[in-house]
């Protein structure tokens, strides 16, 4: 039986969280509604939180936070009910679903009109995009559109994705970061024309190895690369990507920027890495992994997606080594199946279920986000109903 409300951790502010409860909403024909199993909290939601709300800034899609919000757009859950044009229309392959059925969800909604999503569909640079967990507030009808609630509506001009049987809930939380490392396969398309990026055997530097940069380790072993160092101020998370595929970790804690750049340039005969990813959140860690890189080598900036201030960079430098600086701030749509692939093939090579460490149900969210602050013993932190 559907339920006539439904609980949900509501965003308030910068630094505030509560429950609330929400009508159920209606789908009409064309809409669904997911039953959460799990939601994970982003670097994105912790930004947020700590009052770092502007995203796709100095861009047209630029924008600040709706409070009050439902965070939450790492998504799990069973189809709990669903319309009747929509169950062959909001399977992103064109699956038909059911109510029951496993899916994973983009939180992405893009507007499919202006000059970006009509000649660059593949990716969402859409001018108006506008984000699950992120855009929506939820003073407005239909409210629920964050995951980090019992259940959570699906527009009809959502992205869904029906989940293998072989892969269960745990897994399948990671969909959308893993989408995230769409980062490596754009490095690795630039190899076979200059050299850049990263080809089989290359080297790659890991700049923080919380759960973004721990899925780019373990993508950048099954890609085929050579020596990965992660970097990091937590020895439990090196540990961990250490198993995740890394080969070599540095605990940056008390080094200056010229340490940290001699300890990775000494793993690589002196050269530096063929590419540095940024997957901290942090603006000053960039312009000491842009001299991890080799002479035309490449760094991407992966991790800010929110607006976290401004650093200094010398272009000279940037322009005599010949880097290729790569801002990445969204993935494609087209990633997910991919992705979910790659969970089930290789759940049981890898540790896959040290990913998610803690649990905390919906009215406990507040506890959550805190345990998600902290970076010794935590990875993945999810919300589950």
């Amino acid at each position: 039986m559907l339920p006539n409300k439904v609980k949900a951790a509501v965003m308030t502010g910068p630094g505030r969280i509560e429950a609330q409860d929400f009508p159920y909403p209606d789908v009409g024909d064309d809409a669904m509604v997911i039953a959460l199993e799990m939601c994970g909290i982003c670097g994105t939601d912790k930004h947020t939180y700590r009052g770092e709300t502007t995203q796709y800034g100095g861009t047209p899609a630029e924008a600040s936070t709706p409070f009050p919000i439902i965070p939450g757009h790492e998504i799990v859950g069973t189809v709990a009910e669903i319309g009747r044009r929509a169950r062959t229309r909001l399977e992103y392959h064109g699956r038909e679903l059911s109510v029951g059925d496993r899916v994973v969800m983009c939180p992405d909604i893009l507007c499919g009109r202006c000059y970006y999503c009509r000649n660059f569909s593949g990716f969402p640079l859409c001018e108006n995009i506008r984000g699950y967990g992120n855009h929506f507030t939820s003073v407005e009808a239909p409210h629920l559109m964050g995951g980090w609630a019992e259940h959570i509506y699906v527009r009809p001009d959502a992205f869904v994705y029906k989940v293998p049987d072989g892969i269960d809930a745990e897994l399948a939380v990671m969909t959308e970061l893993m989408a995230v490392t769409y980062n490596l396969d754009k490095a690795k398309s630039f190899y076979s024309m200059d050299g850049e990026g990263f080809g089989s055997g290359g080297s790659i530097a890991v700049q923080g190895v919380g759960p973004m940069g721990l899925l780019h380790v373990f993508k950048a072993r099954i890609m085929g690369a050579g020596d990965i160092i992660a970097l990091d101020r937590s020895d439990y998370r090196l540990a961990v990507a250490k198993r995740f595929g890394a080969d070599h970790a540095i605990n940056v804690t008390g080094l200056s920027r010229s340490d940290i750049v001699d300890r990775v340039r000494s793993l690589t005969e002196g050269r530096g890495v063929d590419l540095a990813l940024e997957c901290t959140g942090v603006a000053e860690a960039i312009p000491q992994g842009i001299e991890m890189v080799r002479r035309g080598g490449m760094y991407v900036v992966a991790g800010v997606f929110a607006d976290v201030g401004t650093v200094t960079l010398n272009p000279h430098h940037l322009a005599a080594r010949q880097v290729r600086l790569i801002g990445m701030c969204n993935h494609p749509s087209t990633g997910y199946v991919a992705s979910l692939k790659l969970l089930e093939k290789f759940q049981h090579r890898f540790p896959l279920r040290e990913f998610v460490t803690h649990r905390f149900k919906v009215a406990e969210a507040d506890a959550a986000m805190a345990q998600a602050m902290k970076i010794d013993e935590t990875m993945k932190v999810v919300i589950t109903p």
